[in-house]
């Protein structure tokens, strides 16, 4: 007998929306299918509209503006939600991003402020997220996801400076669900094989990126954006109340293959 997962009653915040093809959205998806209530962040005024058109099927849900290496930001989106929700249950981080000349070419060549930029972006606004997050979680605690990529352990061409970010990110991940752990606050990563995503197109390479997961895989295919979503609601339900700190690859099995 098939087990559903329920999160009716549960509220989250979501960061890092981008458009349809997004895998933050395809995660906001599955949650919403579960019953889960949601908020969402938009970096700035010109990236409101696509935010704000592809999260309208769910209604009119909570949109607040928010850089997220801007810590009084960040706290500024938790005092809303706390004046509107009061407590929370779920956080999902889907936010990544290096300059475009950081990106192909040579890794040496990584200026200090595109590395600066990589770092603060992709890895450390995981840091304010959560530990904002954590005076909203109550007594019960809650779990957060964030997203990762193989490139953290081993070199992608073309992927550089971002290897490095995502490294940093898995990193945080345990430091932070080892000091919230206490308070029964859950913080994993799922590591996703590549996906067509608006940011996808920013890396060289992508497309050999593809065919080699596709290729030498166990499952000898490329994922696809709802698997990755299936993962993260296991993660952020009940159901995975005993898995904190974990890096779950979702990637047709190609991290184990040593080629």
């Amino acid at each position: 007998m098939a087990v559903s997962i329920d999160l009716s009653g549960k509220r989250g915040v979501v960061f890092g929306v981008a458009n349809q093809r997004s895998i933050a959205w395809a995660i906001s998806e599955r949650l919403a299918e579960a019953g889960a209530e949601l908020a969402f962040t938009y970096l700035n005024e010109r990236l409101k509209e696509p935010v704000e058109k592809t999260t309208s099927v769910l209604g009119n849900p909570i949109l607040l503006e928010c850089d997220a290496t801007d810590e009084d930001q960040v706290q500024a989106v938790y005092d809303r939600i706390k004046s509107e929700w009061g407590n929370i249950d779920l956080v999902v981080h889907c936010i990544a991003y290096a300059e475009r000349e950081d990106l192909g070419g040579d890794f040496s060549a990584t200026s200090r402020q595109g590395f600066r930029t990589a770092l603060e972006t992709s890895a450390y606004t995981l840091m304010p997220i959560v530990g904002r997050a954590a005076p909203l979680f109550g007594e019960s605690g809650g779990s957060v996801v964030t997203l990762t990529f193989d490139a953290s352990q081993r070199v992608y061409p073309g992927y550089n400076i971002m290897g490095t970010a995502k490294a940093a990110l898995e990193n945080e991940a345990r430091q932070l669900a080892a000091e919230f752990g206490s308070r029964n606050i859950r913080v994993n990563a799922i590591s996703a094989g590549p996906l067509p995503t608006l940011a996808a197109r920013s890396i060289p390479g992508f497309r050999d990126m593809t065919r080699a997961h596709r290729e030498r895989s166990p499952l000898r295919r490329n994922i696809n954006h709802g698997e990755v979503a299936d993962t993260a609601l296991f993660l952020l339900s009940d159901m995975s109340s005993g898995i904190t700190g974990a890096i779950i690859p979702v990637d047709a099995g190609y991290g184990i293959i040593a080629l």
